[in-house]
């Protein structure tokens, strides 16, 4: 049963489901995920940490990159179903609709000021 609740109290925040919603149209560092949410990156690391220590997203590192991602499920079967429900859920939501919208404009380089 803690597996379940760690999985559903993970969700519990409207910014980590926004952050699962974005993850699940494309990989993200924080700085993009971030600037996404509006928040700062502090607040945006603890909700990555959230959602990581559910097994909903995992990352990778890339040089000075971390990148984040969905999970494959394999950690717990609760994520796993949640994982492959949220594809279908909330895509007629205005708030999602218009944050999948921006994913394409958000890219580290830009936000970095880098070419």
């Amino acid at each position: 049963m803690k597996e379940l609740i760690k999985v559903m109290k993970a969700l519990s925040d409207p910014a980590r489901v926004k952050i699962m919603k974005m993850l699940q149209h494309k990989t993200m560092c924080v700085c993009e995920i971030q600037t996404a949410l509006d928040k700062a990156q502090s607040t945006t690391s603890k909700h990555l940490k959230i959602l990581e220590d559910a097994g909903l997203i995992t990352y990778q590192k890339n040089g000075l990159w971390v990148n984040y991602k969905l999970a494959d499920g394999t950690q717990s079967p609760f994520a796993d179903s949640l994982i492959n429900h949220l594809h279908h859920w909330l895509e007629d939501d205005p708030e999602v609709q218009t944050m999948v919208q921006m994913l394409p404009a958000i890219d580290r380089n830009i936000i970095l000021n880098r070419n």
